[in-house]
């Protein structure tokens, strides 16, 4: 019979939810039934799948060696602007003009030499080229043959002789004038741009750092310098022997500067090669992998000992043990299918572990909660459907959730493939994780309670003896031996109350923290945590830079530091190509030029054509004349030959026509150069597209920079959207819908309290950033769901009576899981590495605002606010009611019971 004035839409929606509940809950319960009876089956099935996939995991065991691949955005623009710039012009023969700081593409070796505080590097020009000289006669052989640098450098096409570095041209004239005279041994050098005796303007702004130039010098003359840097660049054919033999010379000429570097007191050498990167990316999982089972072995003993008790028969430590057991053959198991399918491994996935512990030693917790929560006096097999039946089906629930945010991560949209292998490892996990926890961990929890039932002991396995016989055996026989029939009253149903955690809950924690002079002051707790939160989330900022993915201590981090520091004025060379024909002799066209090169110093054929023509005196008005002048003077002056590669002349009968070139663009930076580069790339791109000159721009730190922040945010903003779509469209299908409100809710302020504290502990939005934000949506939904589901579904009188009961049945649970997370995720902290630093950042921030919500937050404020439970005191009341008038009935039919009372 319906409720007077309930609509009927709303009956039937309350039917189907209770229909879908029951359903749900009688399925598990039928699981939990055919695990108890099958446990050896399924206990079985488990351990052949991971002995199986976790050998092949050994023998299949490969790293991934494309950084590039892993960390750069997979679709941008920047990769079509490569393939249409090497198309003009090969960026093997053009990586040493398109300066970049950490992705030159191809073999290279790079050192920073950095003189002491106080002192100028270029008055030791001597000491300099004899490092340079080493490091052209070094020889690395291959099948017999020495090989030197000249054998393998780039070659400059008007003399085939190797790509140097300027700044060796300005070491040689210092050196030798200091030879020719000692006493005023001084050559002007300028800044950024500096003649050479060739008679060439050559930049140097990435060559020369910590430049102090002369006070007053109108042409930027050189006063010191701190740092020189010096790159060598390697020929890249294509072959497989060619590569090899450039690794063994990078790997020499690592050896080679740590050599020098002993010898040379009075300069610091920095070192850095094309494979460093990849090299100290790779060296976290290394480094890492002591400390990951220091943090196996933390979890295993938390779970153990917050699974114990006194009582020696209902204690159940080896469930505990035998649960995160559970979560790591899991574990084990998704690797190898990994390895199978042909994946290859990356630090990034280091994460994995602790991300797929957090969620299978909650499901290990909760199905420990929900046998405690079951009659003593049934069967074993029936407690385990019970158990099923109460606890698999919010279970269930959460890891489809994981399913669907960790789904959206490997989707199309997911522009990292970091993120999107993690995401496909994660959902794999994830499946296995739910399978195992169900399967082995449900058969474990069959054995243990057939012992229990059996009345054996859950440590030693012997019978527990009778009470008789304990009262006459020593204290300490009776404190390890006893099952708690000594400190359990009468009047106690549930013997399991006895766990020190749960009786912490009940017998203080609830009663403190909804005491009314408590709430107070929980109020204004979240109020700054909001307010931190919301000014963290006002300073996000973009972790473009590589660095955050390598170990720390790495050389690459220490060259990319003194980099930063000393080589941060400029930044890389940015490519300017026009490729269509361009009418470069009308003035409209030269003042278009000059207006897009405005602002950047400019490496520029055109420029120095123009001042050619003007010192001259030479017009070229016209095409013929514009071109003729170019080739027969222009281009064969010593000073201007290097121009000729940046020109592509075609040639239609007895007419030439200019149909591709390119120039140089520098723009003036700061420290934070990575964040001004993107400027300069978003500014330049739209003029492409709206001036009449058809051009791209292009350097290789762009393909790794490029749409970055986007490319990030996007499956931290899909996973977060398709949680809150399932959320909303589930809204009258779930328990109760005031639970999926209060879920949304909660999951929304843990994840952007998340988001905002670390960005105020300097963590940037990289790939390892982003995935541990969609592991938080999940986090917070496998812990605030049970409690809030039961808080909704509670009919005790008040609010405070039914937050005190949802935290008595799954606090304990909550706290288990949360604590052995937050402790294992402590060796991280002695990782060193950038990347475990961030991990250990993310997940701590994760677990303890999902802690503060559960313990502190959501029992307060569910006290205030809706669902009320008057209706509930209402309905008990009428039962109440109707009971006395059935008695009373009773008695006026029968008196004499009355008088027989």
């Amino acid at each position: 019979m319906r409720r007077p004035g309930a609509p009927v839409s709303w009956i039937c929606w309350r039917m189907l939810r209770q229909v879908l509940r029951r359903g749900l809950q009688s399925f598990c319960h039928r699981l939990g039934l055919c695990v108890s009876r099958h446990p050896v089956f399924f206990l079985t099935v488990p351990a052949v799948l991971t002995i199986t996939f976790g050998l092949s995991a050994l023998n299949r065991f490969q790293p991934e060696g494309d950084l590039e691949r892993l960390v750069a955005p997979s679709h941008s623009l920047a990769k079509i602007e490569r393939s249409l710039a090497s198309s003009l012009f090969p960026l093997d023969q053009s990586k040493s003009q398109l300066y970049s700081d950490l992705h030159t593409p191809g073999r290279y070796g790079r050192v920073i030499l950095l003189s002491p505080p106080g002192d100028n590097i270029l008055l030791q020009a001597e000491g300099i080229l004899q490092t340079h000289r080493a490091v052209l006669e070094m020889k690395v052989n291959h099948k017999g043959y020495n090989y030197t640098f000249s054998h393998l450098c780039v070659l400059r096409n008007q003399d085939k002789k190797c790509v140097l570095d300027d700044i060796i041209s300005v070491l040689e004239d210092l050196r030798q004038a200091a030879v020719s005279n000692k006493t005023t041994a001084r050559v002007q050098v300028r800044y950024p741009n500096t003649k050479l005796k060739d008679g060439r303007n050559s930049f140097i702004g990435h060559q020369l750092g910590g430049v102090v130039e002369v006070p007053n010098s109108k042409d930027q003359r050189v006063k010191s310098a701190r740092a020189i840097q010096i790159t060598y660049y390697l020929q890249t054919y294509g072959s497989a022997t060619q590569d090899l033999i450039g690794e063994k010379w990078e790997n020499e000429f690592c050896k080679l500067m740590r050599k020098l570097q002993e010898e040379h007191q009075d300069l610091q050498l920095y070192s850095l090669a094309s494979f460093s990167l990849w090299r100290d990316f790779h060296k976290t999982s290394i480094l890492a992998r002591s400390k990951v089972l220091v943090s196996l072995v933390l979890i295993l003993t938390t779970a153990t000992l917050s699974s114990s008790m006194k009582d020696c028969l209902r204690s159940k430590p080896f469930l505990g043990l035998l649960g995160v057991l559970t979560v790591c053959i899991s574990i084990i198991t998704a690797a190898g299918i990994f390895f199978i399918t042909d994946g290859k491994y990356n630090s990034t996935l280091l994460g994995i572990p602790f991300f797929a512990m957090g969620h299978g030693t909650k499901g290990v917790f909760e199905l420990l909660s929900g046998w405690r929560r079951t009659k003593e006096n049934l069967p074993f097999k029936d407690r385990v459907a019970d158990a099923y039946s109460d606890v698999m089906v919010t279970y269930t629930m959460t890891s489809s959730l994981y399913l669907i945010t960790f789904g959206m991560g490997a989707s199309p949209f997911t522009n990292i493939e970091a993120v999107k292998i993690f995401c496909q490892n994660m959902c794999v996990s994830i499946l296995l994780n739910y399978f195992y926890i169900f399967s082995f961990f449900g058969s474990c929890l069959v054995f243990a309670g057939q012992l229990e039932q059996n009345r054996y002991h859950s440590i030693f396995c012997c019978k527990i003896p009778s009470a008789e016989y304990l009262d006459r055996k020593p204290v300490w026989f009776q404190t390890v031996m006893s099952d708690g029939h000594q400190q359990t009253s009468h009047h106690e149903t549930n013997p399991y109350q006895h766990h020190f955690i749960q009786h912490f809950l009940r017998e203080h924690y609830n009663e403190w923290i909804t005491n009314i002079y408590v709430k107070p002051f929980v109020v204004i707790l979240y109020l700054i945590y909001v307010s931190f939160s919301f000014m963290g989330c006002l300073q996000i900022s973009d972790g473009t830079s590589i660095i955050n993915l390598l170990a720390s201590d790495s050389p690459s981090v220490s060259y990319a530091l003194v980099q930063q520091k000393y080589f941060s004025n400029y930044s890389p060379v940015i490519g300017f190509y026009v490729y269509e024909p361009l009418e470069y002799w009308n003035s409209n066209v030269q003042e278009d030029l000059r207006r897009l090169c405005s602002g950047f110093t400019a490496v520029s054929w055109v420029e120095q054509y123009y001042q050619f023509l003007k010192v001259s005196n030479i017009s070229a008005n016209n095409k013929t004349d514009f071109i003729s002048v170019l080739q027969s003077l222009f281009l064969k002056k010593p000073e201007f030959q290097h121009f000729r590669n940046d020109i592509i002349f075609s040639k239609a009968g007895d007419e030439n026509n200019i149909i591709a070139s390119r120039l140089y663009l520098v723009a003036r930076t700061s420290r934070d150069k990575q964040k001004e580069v993107i400027e300069v790339l978003e500014k330049l791109r739209p003029l492409s597209l709206s001036k009449s000159i058809r051009f791209i721009v292009f350097n290789p730190s762009f393909v790794f920079t490029d749409h970055y922040s986007l490319s990030v945010t996007v499956p931290v903003l899909i996973a977060g959207f398709g949680v809150l779509l399932v959320l909303i469209l589930t809204f009258f299908l779930v328990i109760h819908p005031l639970g999926n409100f209060w879920l949304i809710l909660s999951v929304t302020s843990i994840e952007l309290g998340v988001l905002g504290l670390m960005t105020l502990w300097n963590v940037d939005m990289d790939c390892i950033s982003i995935l541990c934000l969609i592991y938080t949506l999940n986090f917070a939904i496998d812990h605030c769901a049970p409690l809030l589901y039961t808080f909704v579904l509670a009919t005790e009188h008040t609010r405070t009576q039914c937050i005190k009961s949802s935290l008595q049945e799954h606090g304990t649970a909550i706290l288990q899981n949360i604590s052995s997370f937050l402790i294992g995720l402590v060796p991280l902290l002695f990782v060193p590495s950038n990347l475990t630093f961030t991990l250990f950042k993310c997940l701590l921030l994760t677990g303890g605002c999902t802690l503060l919500h559960c313990f502190v937050i959501l029992p307060v404020f569910l006290t205030f606010f809706p669902p009320s439970k008057k209706h509930h005191k209402k309905k008990k009341r009428a039962k109440r009611k109707e009971r006395e008038e059935i008695e009373c009935i009773e008695i006026q039919e029968n008196p004499d019971h009355v008088t027989t009372v």
